[in-house]
């Protein structure tokens, strides 16, 4: 069989998240809400991947490239959006349905299930799981042999039977069909039902009335299927795929001094014995080596090369590249800045728009003035450069090789190598100014 196709249903708006961004583009730990389900299903091997969206098309902007996108024209039910993506399933191929306000289903988990379903033999699984508290959910009723039988809905108050409510075992809304199943089921279904919409579930009914058993997999982990209906839900979810993400780090070398004070984004790299103290918030694609030390900072869509040491109270901003055994001390801002192996930028600077030489000294205090009101300017600074305190580099502006500047400068001009930059007013001392401001 080919390789699955995944549909990713994602065209509602989420409006128990009371919010003017749809759900599913919330953001958890740096990944929009539905790509979580979208690197699962590439990660799992997908032959095609399909995001259902609404009409507003807004998720467009997000997906990667070779992610199809399919528009449900009304918001018709999880049967309709499965109709609006019909046109990209194969007949030959498994197709597996996600959701996209469940991001935490894993890679092996979507791969545990296709295996359950091609051992089954069956045209359509689904996924469950067993809850301690099972209360408003569906509850999977099985058959001597395992095979589902039916699932009972338990919103409304006699849905379901007493025994019914016992049953612990929950429907997690994801499935896998033979694509051919699919397919010719899809016609079947109906919109007669006090919402008048087309539920993915009549499908299992329809396959089941003609004759074909239907499969369950029961999933170990209840966590991974976790819906977000709301920012509570949000807030809980994006705890667990933080802890995820922190053991993950911890298991490959990387200390995390006090997790529950570290904030780590799902697409950050970290090297081994690289230390992170607490009140650390790394974001984005940042990418650091071994050996480093990050303490107490804030650091975005950085590069930081092996044995750095950043903080406290730094902020990395997008497009810094800190190079080998480079720091960047207490109350130091960077921003798209190339940091040469050794540069020290040690406590009170902003340094933006620059490249620092390898083994510059940067003076508390140094400033690089990189923008004149209307474009940003770089500054360049070679090797070996010693800037003392308050030094404001005025860019577009050089200074040479182990070049130096004088506390207090305003540097306008290129500084050759080797050369020390004075640019202040000679000091004037007025004798007895201060009884001449008192009046006497």
């Amino acid at each position: 069989m080919s390789a699955p196709t995944v549909l990713v249903l994602a065209a509602g708006q989420g409006t128990r998240m009371r919010s003017a961004t749809p759900k599913v583009l919330h953001e958890l730990c740096g990944r929009a809400m539905v790509l979580w389900p979208v690197a699962a299903a590439l990660q799992a091997g997908a032959g095609k991947v399909v995001v259902v969206d609404s009409p507003a098309r807004a998720l467009e902007a997000v997906l990667p490239e070779g992610v199809g996108l399919a528009v449900q024209p009304q918001p018709n039910g999880t049967g309709g959006a499965v109709v609006a993506a019909a046109a990209e399933i194969d007949p030959g191929a498994a197709v597996v349905v996600l959701s996209g306000d469940v991001p935490l289903v894993s890679a092996q988990a979507i791969a545990e299930l296709l295996a359950a379903h091609a051992a089954a033999g069956t045209p359509a699984s689904m996924a469950t799981t067993v809850l301690a508290d099972p209360t408003g959910y569906g509850r999977v009723v099985r058959d001597g042999a395992g095979n589902v039988t039916r699932v009972v809905e338990t919103k409304e108050a006699g849905d379901a039977t007493p025994e019914e409510l016992q049953i612990r075992e929950v429907n997690s809304g994801i499935y896998v069909f033979d694509g051919d199943a699919l397919v010719g089921a899809l016609p079947r279904l109906s919109a007669d039902n006090a919402q008048g919409e087309l539920y993915l579930p009549q499908v299992l009914d329809v396959l089941r009335g003609d004759g074909h058993a239907v499969a369950a997999h029961a999933v170990d982990d209840p966590g991974l299927l976790l819906g977000i209906n709301d920012r509570v839900a949000l807030a809980q979810v994006r705890a667990r795929a933080q802890r995820a993400i922190h053991e993950r780090h911890m298991r490959a070398g990387v200390t995390i001094v006090d997790p529950a004070a570290t904030a780590i984004d799902v697409d950050v790299e970290i090297g081994q014995d690289t230390v992170i103290e607490p009140f650390t918030t790394i974001r984005g694609s940042t990418r650091i080596g071994a050996e480093c030390a990050i303490r107490h900072s804030y650091v975005v869509d950085s590069l930081i090369e092996d044995g750095v040491s950043v903080g406290p109270f730094a902020y990395l901003r997008p497009g810094t590249h800190l190079r080998a055994g480079a720091k960047v001390g207490t109350f130091v801002e960077v921003k798209n800045s190339d940091i040469g192996a050794g540069a020290k930028i040690p406590h009170l600077s902003y340094i933006g728009d620059a490249d620092v030489g390898e083994g510059s000294n940067l003076g508390a205090a140094t400033i690089t003035a990189n923008y004149d009101g209307r474009a940003k300017h770089r500054t360049t600074i070679g090797r070996g450069v010693r800037t003392s305190v308050d030094t404001t580099l005025v860019a577009p502006v050089s200074v040479g090789d182990e070049a130096w500047t004088a506390a207090g400068s305003v540097i306008t001009e290129d500084v050759p190598p080797g050369a020390l930059g004075i640019a202040r007013a000679r000091q004037v001392t007025k004798e007895g100014y201060a009884k001449r401001d008192k009046g006497g």
